[in-house]
Parts: structure tokens; C-alpha cells; sequence
């Protein structure tokens, strides 16, 4: 049952309000981010207040405006878009708190900027997953790729304008080029852009337009990061570790694979994806980056880097388990969007306390730091298990599901990708956690800063450690008690 509701728009209102009172509050440093972590408060109560209503079987709807007889800005919450909505929120709290202890210790330039630019990301993400047709969703993907520059250009230096003019390009490009092109084509034979179970086209449309449709818009969604369409993400992390940590583990990209997922299960629907043979092509790109990816972070001795390219992998696990098209591939996708979101943040939480206690960025200087900064680092190893995919990590539901999945659809060459990329991990990721608890630290007494001096490395502010082990914790509660959002999944795929 559809009921009308301002809850959706006020989940998005609650971020621009606190934008506007984050920069009113510029100078008081304590008032201005209470505001942010008030916000972020209430946008996530607010989202979480909606959940028992979706569980029922329930949407609820709200429309902005029409601006066309056949189109409308519509908010639209069902099963998919509060599994994307909740997690978001969630994150943006949490990362709110590690933020105050990150830019604080690190004693980052432009904070208002930050944090007004971050709350309106996360206005922009809940419009993404609360769209309710496909022009609602462009509006706000587009918007959202606009208000994170200056969060990735945040430095203000000559490599993170590159990195964020590189950003920005492959973001504007693909979505002007193919998304918006796809979108048209959608509309000028479907007559609506609505999202639908079983999809918006007639049975009289051409199978050759449908099927040009659907590979415009898999490729104007560049924020999935899927080969060759990647290149954006490792060249953004020369934003700051908070930015690199929600965005580029949570909004952004997730924003990407929840746009794939919408196309595949409410633009084509699951039975015409099967008769155009649309999933088949779409889990060979997606493990083709799987591979890939997970190969170039083998060679990447700066953390960060290393971390952009496993993500490029784990998000296209979430379009892999849609394009199975089968039962246990679909769940094991969707609930991916929450498993790695908690765990990959984990890791980058990680990667801005090392940076902020030692100045550290390439693997190959951080022998022995579990030593001295054990909190941090058995983060990181609860995060690394879950993105091997070892119980009771969350990381192992979605792999299990993924791999019945690719039973269920009798691709066993796809089983084999996913175990092969599952060793690619612990190639990547478990030698981090050997060097950092088991060998000596490369100097006992400290490590030298940029003016030669030395400093002893050790845990930073309770406002770094405590968010990156409530991360952690998640990503294992997560894996122990699956039906959080399992349940959410069954309402999803039927």
C-alpha cells in the first residue's frame, strides 16, 4: 500500500537545515559541528521511523512537482531505497564524530566548507534513494556529483584539483553522454519513467531499443566504477580521509550500484533482463572488474590506493549478485550494499587515524604499528576478514549468498571468479595485518615528522578509535545476525 508522507522530504530537509546553521555558526567550532551531529541524528531516526511501515509491505510517497504532464519529481520509499537510506545515514553519524577528531588533529583548513558540503551530500544521497522514477534519480545524482568537488578538491592543492577535475569529468561526462541519453530513449518508447517491478516497457517495444537503453544507462552510471569507467575513484583519494571514507565507501559509490540495481530490478524488471540475456553480459563486465581491480591493488604500496581498487572490486560484487537474476544472487547483492559499506569504512578509518599518529600513507612503512596503535589495527583486521569473506564477518553472508546465487544460475565459472577473487583479497589485505602485529616497528622510539623531528605514534583522539571499532563491531553484527537486513532484502526481490 503507497502512503502519502512527509517523512522522505524531511529526511532530506533535516541535512540543508543543518547546512544552513553549520555556516551560521562558522566561528564557533563546538556549535557548528553540534548541528552536524544533531542533523545527522535526526535524519537517521527519521529514516530507521519508516522501516516497520516497509516491512508491512508499505511505500511512502511524496511528490515535489511536475513539471510535464508524464513527469514528476517524486520521493518514493520502498524496501531497496531504506536498505540504501539506512546505511547512509547511519554512516554519516558516525563519520560525523571521526570527522571532529580527524580535522581537528589534523588541523584541516576550511571546516565549515566541509562539514555544509557533507551535509548536503547527504541530502542529495537520500534524494537518490528515495527517487521514485528515473528522472528524480538523475536530478539528484547529478546534483550530488556536484556538491562532493569541493570535498574531494578540499586541500586546495595542484594534486587534489586534478584528482577532483578527473572526478568530475568522468562523472559529468558519462552521466550528460549516457545516462541522460538512456533516460530519453527509456521515456520516448516506454512513455514513463516510473519504477516498476516488472519494469516500463511495453511488450511491443524493440528488443534492439531496449537493450541500446539498457547499455547507456549501465554506462552513464560512471559512480558504479565499473572497467573501464573507474578511473575517478583511486584519483579521489587525494581527498581528505573522512571524504575518501563516506564517500568513496558509502554515498558515492554506493549511490552508483543502488542506480545499477534500480535499472535492473524497476526499469527492465528480472524477466526481461533474462529474455535480453541483459544479466549475463552484466556479471561477465562486472567480473572482468572484479579481477581486475583486485589485480592493480595488488600493486599499490599507498594504503589509501590500495583500498580505492578493492572497493572498484567489492562494489561490482553488488552488481554481480543482480545480474545473476536469481534468488540467493540478488540477496546476496543487495545486502552487499550494507556488508562492505560497514567494513570498507572500517578500513578507511583506519588508513586517516595511521595518517593522522604517524604520517604514514604507503604500506611499506607501517611494520610493527599494531603495536602501537592497537585499537586502530584490529579494526582493520576485523574489517579485513570481512572483506575476504571469513564468518562471522558480514562479508561472508554476502559471499555465501553470492556463491549459491551463481548456483542457482548454473555459471560455475562465475563460483570460480568469486573464490579467486576471495584469495586476491587476503593477498592484498592479510600481509597489512602480519607486518603491522608481528614485525618490529621500523623505529621504537617514534617516527619522524615533515620537520625531522620525532614523535612517539600512537592511538589519536577517542573521537578517531571509538567510531572505527563501532564500524568494526557493526560489520560483525552484521554477519552474526543477517536478518537485519535480510528481512529488508526478502521485500526487495519479492
Amino acid at each position: 500500500m503507497e502512503i502519502e508522507s512527509y517523512r522522505p522530504l524531511l529526511a532530506m530537509l533535516v541535512a540543508l537545515i543543518g547546512a544552513v546553521f553549520i555556516v551560521v555558526n562558522r566561528k564557533d567550532p563546538n556549535t557548528r559541528e553540534g548541528w552536524s551531529v544533531g542533523a545527522a541524528t535526526l535524519m537517521f531516526l527519521i529514516v530507521v521511523s519508516m522501516i516497520p511501515g516497509i516491512l508491512e509491505g508499505n511505500t511512502f510517497t511524496y511528490t515535489l512537482f511536475a513539471f510535464l504532464p508524464d513527469i514528476s519529481i517524486v520521493l518514493r520509499v520502498d524496501a531497496l531505497g531504506i536498505i540504501f537510506a539506512t546505511v547512509a545515514s547511519c554512516l554519516w553519524l558516525i563519520t560525523t564524530f571521526y570527522s571532529i577528531g580527524y580535522m581537528r588533529a589534523h588541523e584541516e583548513t576550511n571546516q565549515t566548507r566541509y562539514y555544509t558540503c557533507f551535509a548536503i551530500t547527504l541530502s542529495m544521497t537520500m534524494g537518490v534513494a528515495f527517487a521514485g522514477n528515473l528522472v528524480t534519480l538523475y536530478l539528484f545524482y547529478e546534483m550530488l556529483t556536484l556538491i562532493t568537488y569541493p570535498l574531494v578538491s578540499h586541500s586546495g592543492t595542484e594534486t587534489a584539483y586534478a584528482g577532483a577535475n578527473k572526478y568530475l569529468f568522468y562523472l559529468l561526462g558519462t552521466s550528460k553522454a549516457f545516462l541522460l541519453s538512456g533516460m530519453l530513449l527509456t521515456f520516448a518508447v516506454a512513455g514513463d519513467l516510473a519504477f516498476k517491478p516488472e519494469g516500463v516497457f511495453p511488450p511491443e517495444t524493440s528488443k534492439t531499443v531496449m537493450i541500446i537503453a539498457y547499455f547507456l544507462l549501465l554506462a552513464g552510471i560512471g559512480k558504479a566504477a565499473l572497467m573501464p569507467l573507474h578511473a575517478w575513484l583511486p584519483a579521489a583519494m587525494v581527498a581528505p580521509t573522512p571524504v575518501s571514507a563516506l564517500l568513496h565507501a558509502v554515498a558515492v559509490v554506493n549511490t552508483g550500484v543502488f542506480s545499477v540495481l534500480r535499472i535492473i530490478f524497476h526499469v527492465f524488471g528480472v524477466d526481461l533482463m533474462r529474455e535480453l540475456n541483459l544479466g549475463v553480459v552484466t556479471a561477465v563486465l562486472a567480473c572482468f572488474t572484479i579481477v581486475m581491480s583486485s589485480m592493480y591493488a595488488l600493486t599499490r604500496d599507498n594504503l589509501k590506493k590500495r583500498l580505492a581498487y578493492s572497493t572498484v572490486s567489492q562494489l561490482s560484487y553488488i552488481v554481480l549478485g543482480g545480474a545473476l537474476l536469481t534468488t540467493s544472487g540478488m540477496t546476496g547483492g543487495v545486502v552487499h550494499i550494507a556488508n562492505h559499506a560497514f567494513s570498507k569504512i572500517t578500513l578507511f578509518f583506519a588508513a586517516g587515524s595511521i595518517f593522522v599518529a604517524s604520517h604514514k600513507t604507503d604500506i611499506s612503512q607501517m611494520n610493527g604499528i599494531g603495536r602501537q596503535m592497537p585499537w586502530t589495527m584490529t579494526a582493520f583486521a576485523i574489517a579485513t576478514l570481512s572483506m575476504i569473506g571469513i564468518p562471522p564477518s558480514a562479508g561472508f553472508i554476502s559471499k555465501w549468498f553470492l556463491a549459491v546465487g551463481t548456483i542457482e544460475a548454473d555459471q560455475l565459472a562465475i563460483l570460480l571468479i568469486l573464490f579467486v577473487s576471495s584469495i586476491l583479497n587476503a593477498v592484498y589485505f592479510v600481509p597489512i595485518v602480519y607486518n603491522a602485529f608481528f614485525k618490529p616497528p621500523d623505529e621504537l622510539a617514534g617516527d619522524k615528522d615533515g620537520h625531522g623531528e620525532v614523535h612517539e605514534v600512537k592511538e589519536v583522539s577517542v573521537f578517531v578509535v571509538a567510531p572505527l571499532m563501532v564500524t568494526a563491531i557493526i560489520s560483525v553484527i552484521l554477519g552474526i545476525f543477517p536478518d537485519i537486513f535480510l528481512s529488508l532484502v526478502r521485500q526487495v526481490i519479492g
